[in-house]
């Protein structure tokens, strides 16, 4: 890429050049992944770089936006290079220490809200692996009255999602905390979610390049089987989870059976699967043994 060669085009021709460029190495959308970059360096908006195709670049502008395409050819993701991603209509720092929240893990948010009778009421939330704090932070945006805690056994994700807590206006409810899973933990939770890694370990290395060169390989990685994580959680669940409280786990594709197994053999009840837009099974849905079918009225952690 010899970003110096093409100065004093124009953003016409930037997007002309990043799409060849880009969709020479594997990206799909790769005029709409420009698009994105060209407006990340040139400090404007998307629909700014479609406007005005004539409009022409300095030589800097130029470097600067060969220096985004570099990285994106190198299939590091869009979000990852802006440093953020947009998740439940929330716009949510990411880093090196977090998952990128994909669309999908909406499912689960999703569930948990439409088993909620009322939801001006108080809810605690217990997020388990937290990450980004993109689950718990979306919740508590549409609980208004709702506290949680966030837990992550990394201390620079924990950061980030204290500092998305703050920049979302939700510091004084989210609250976050190192933990491997909810083992230093006590209380009673009423509402229980987590997005365990659930990928086989030996298919990490064939996922897309996205994801198997810069997704955190422990956010990743659930062991021979997939179902390390699950079996780790799923005692420390029952223990944590509240009379009448909802527990939602993402799961991975073809995982259900098992999930609900493990779930069930640590004293858990299946309340249901649910599936996202795809038709895939996203989320396994878990009370307690006596529980009343997953539909949530307010209590407190104790």
């Amino acid at each position: 890429m010899n970003a110096t060669a093409l100065a004093q085009r124009t953003i016409g021709d930037a997007l002309d050049w990043v799409a060849r460029e880009l969709a020479a190495a594997g990206v799909e959308g790769a005029r709409r992944d420009g698009r994105i970059l060209l407006a990340q360096a040139l400090g404007t908006t998307p629909d700014q770089v479609f406007a005005y195709p004539e409009r022409p670049l300095t030589a800097a502008q130029w470097t600067d936006f060969a220096a985004l395409a570099a990285r994106r050819q190198a299939r590091e993701p869009v979000s990852r290079i802006r440093g953020r991603r947009e998740f439940w209509s929330l716009e949510f720092r990411i880093s090196a220490a977090t998952l990128d929240p994909r669309p999908e893990s909406e499912t689960l948010v999703e569930a948990v809200l439409a088993r909620i009778e009322d939801r001006s009421e108080d809810l605690t939330i217990l997020d388990l692996g937290t990450g980004s704090g993109c689950l718990l932070l979306a919740l508590l945006r549409d609980l208004p009255r709702a506290s949680g805690l966030g837990v992550d056994m990394d201390p620079a994700a924990l950061a980030v999602a204290r500092d998305n807590a703050r920049s979302l206006g939700l510091g004084e409810r989210a609250a976050f905390r190192r933990s491997d899973w909810g083992r230093e933990l006590t209380g009673m939770w009423p509402v229980i979610v987590g997005n365990p890694p659930y990928i086989v370990r030996s298919d990490i290395d064939g996922l897309e390049p996205e994801v198997a060169r810069y997704d955190p390989r422990p956010a990743l990685d659930g062991g021979p089987d997939g179902l390390d994580a699950f079996r780790a959680l799923a005692p420390e669940v029952f223990r944590l989870l509240a009379p009448g409280g909802l527990a939602a786990l993402e799961i991975g594709l073809g995982q259900a059976q098992a999930v609900e197994a493990i779930l069930e053999a640590a004293g858990l009840r299946s309340a249901g699967r649910v599936e996202d837009a795809g038709g895939r099974t996203r989320c396994i849905l878990a009370v307690a043994g006596d529980g009343s079918g997953g539909r949530l009225r307010s209590q407190k952690t104790v």
